[in-house]
């Protein structure tokens, strides 16, 4: 059973990919960037881009399972391959926005065109991601120790992109998982200076929380280089997140038989990026 994985280069398809290779299945490789790929050995690796349908065709030839990084603008010609190629499943990386009703234009279209295929599919839809700590914290980690906060009693989840990973290579290599939507969230859920403590431990190092205003934090984001769209979106989140608390799922433990790994683990395991 020959498996093909898009997006192999990014956050989660590495993991996927390797979890893959462990497992002893065929596993291909998409990636715009074959020769810098640094993919693990048994992998083939062919060069390809969601963005230009017919390059994937090379790819696709005998494959069974795909799992499917969301592209919106080419959904249904990538799904147009892909079952015209034979295969018989995808898993598609989606998002747990997509449940909550605020996500109708990047993932949602991605599970649409794939459901419209008449092919199995299994969507996999984690929620917020740990990695985004990075890019909202890391230049006042390195700079001061200091996270800046407008809600500090916000309660999410934060999930460690190897646990999607986990997840999505689970309903890859096993039967079962068709027509399944996969929450998928960090192990508990935190407030934000909870967040703070714990990646505190897995960094190894002290961090302190200092509360700002939503205007002050929105400032923030945009001089690190969010979109106003993109700051305003998770700002909005965070907000509602103070009296809503992200939903906390057992789909790792479920699935893969561990329990989801906790945010001091994701810390411990990006030190180097927060240095």
């Amino acid at each position: 059973m020959t498996i093909l994985i898009t997006g192999a280069t990014g956050s989660v398809g590495r993991y996927v990919v390797d979890l893959l290779v462990t497992a002893g299945a065929p596993v291909r490789a998409l990636t715009r960037t074959p020769d810098a790929a640094g993919l693990p050995p048994g992998t083939e690796v062919f060069e390809g881009d969601l963005l230009r349908p017919d390059s994937l065709v090379p790819a696709l030839a005998g494959v069974e399972r795909l799992y499917l990084f969301p592209e919106p603008a080419t959904a249904h010609e990538v799904v147009d391959r892909a079952k015209r190629a034979g295969v018989a499943h995808i898993v598609v990386l989606s998002s747990d926005a997509v449940t909550e009703g605020s996500d109708p234009d990047h993932h949602r279209p991605v599970e649409e065109a794939v459901e419209a295929s008449g092919l199995a599919w299994t969507h996999v839809r984690p929620g917020e991601f740990a990695a985004n700590k990075l890019s909202l914290w890391h230049r006042s980690i390195r700079a001061e120790g200091v996270v800046r906060s407008a809600y500090p009693t916000a309660v999410g989840a934060p999930v460690h992109e190897a646990d999607v990973a986990a997840v999505a290579a689970a309903a890859l290599l096993e039967d079962g998982h068709a027509g399944a939507v996969h929450r998928v969230s960090g192990p508990s859920a935190l407030a934000v200076r909870d967040q703070v403590a714990a990646l505190a431990r897995g960094l190894d190092r002290a961090l302190r929380l200092v509360e700002v205003g939503h205007d002050e934090a929105r400032a923030d984001m945009l001089r690190d280089g969010f979109p106003e769209s993109v700051a305003d979106y998770i700002l909005a989140h965070q907000a509602r997140w103070v009296d809503r608390p992200a939903p906390v799922h057992d789909t790792v433990r479920r699935l893969t038989g561990r329990p989801a790994h906790d945010l001091a683990r994701w810390g411990a395991d990006h030190r180097q990026d927060f240095r």
